[in-house]
């Protein structure tokens, strides 16, 4: 079902800027509740060596504000949008990582965002959420190397936890995220006139 105009819409309409609020504080009580997740999973997994994946497990549900309001808004700019603005409510709820949120959000948010760039902000569906997540994985990887010491790992454990960081992606940034459109578009949200 089509629910956005084909037309080239250049201009934000007041129904974007909503929808992208309803994200951000959707989506954000989901990345504060991750917080607690995350630390259980870590503590779970420490004994085995592999807290390291806690993290890679978990980050395409901290990553769903992006593909999600790319996909519902279709503009250039959502998805960085969305995931900085989830982030910045995650973090005023009391997320635990405090303003640092902010900028995992903005990185978050272009790994994502670049995906649908790509495709020149053309695909909507699943090729777009699939080049998503790999740009979204291959981005925060990169700065996983440098701000969570990956860089010091061995190349076996690199690959399993890149491995598993995309398939992260692809079910919170697009099973997920797929499922929640269908929801919303079922509920005559997205139509327009």
């Amino acid at each position: 079902m089509q629910t956005v105009s084909k037309s080239k819409r250049t201009r934000w309409a007041l129904r974007d800027v909503l929808l992208l609020a309803f994200v951000a504080v959707f989506i954000g009580f989901i990345f504060w509740i991750l917080g607690p997740v995350y630390n259980i999973l870590s503590a779970a997994l420490t004994p085995f060596g592999l807290a390291p994946f806690a993290n890679d497990m978990i980050l395409g549900g901290w990553m769903m504000a992006a593909p999600l309001a790319s996909i519902l808004i279709r503009q250039a700019g959502a998805g960085i949008l969305g995931e900085v603005f989830a982030a910045a409510v995650e973090m005023l709820i009391g997320g635990q990582w405090g303003v640092a949120t902010l900028l995992s959000g903005l990185v978050q948010g272009i790994g994502s965002e670049a995906g649908f760039a790509l495709l020149g902000y053309k695909d909507w569906h699943w090729r777009g959420i699939f080049v998503s997540a790999f740009t979204g994985a291959v981005i925060t990887f990169v700065w996983s190397l440098f701000r969570d010491g990956y860089a010091s790992y061995h190349i076996g454990l690199l690959i399993g936890l890149f491995l598993t960081r995309f398939v992260s992606l692809l079910f919170f940034g697009g099973v997920l995220v797929i499922a929640i459109q269908k929801l919303i578009e079922k509920s005559g949200v997205l139509k327009r006139g």
